[in-house]
């Protein structure tokens, strides 16, 4: 699971769905919810997570996609396996892991230092804990 600090910008609410914004660093991140705590809050600064399988990643592509986070990153590390590969991506600090198959990767041709995007669903994306101030 990679795991983010980040702060609430902005909820909207419409009956049980919520959309909730999200300052990462100067990236907005956008997560979709049926359900938030009482806690998540405007201002309140949370701890972002998403599974490693749910980050997809472009390279020199369009960014005209249906993806409401695009996080620009660089490749720091890969681990090919025989069918997957784990791409660690760094982006102030903070390192995301994204798995995707052998064949993407090799398809991509990814290299350490490439400097990709990473992809998000808001429906993927979801806050681990609140911090309290």
């Amino acid at each position: 699971m990679s795991k983010v600090l980040a702060v609430i910008t902005d909820i909207k609410s419409v009956d049980n769905l919520n959309i909730v914004k999200f300052d990462f660093f100067g990236t907005v991140l956008t997560m979709m919810s049926l359900e938030l705590n009482s806690n998540v809050k405007i201002g309140s600064k949370v701890i972002l997570t998403t599974k490693s399988t749910s980050i997809a990643i472009g390279k020199e592509l369009n960014p005209n996609i249906s993806y409401s986070n695009q996080i620009k990153t660089k490749i720091v590390s890969i681990n090919k396996g025989k069918l997957l590969s784990s791409v660690e991506l760094s982006i102030a600090n903070c390192i995301f892991e994204a798995i995707i198959t052998l064949e993407s990767s090799n398809r991509l041709d990814l290299k350490i230092e490439d400097e990709v995007v990473a992809f998000i669903k808001a429906s993927d994306l979801l806050i681990l804990e609140v911090l309290d101030d």
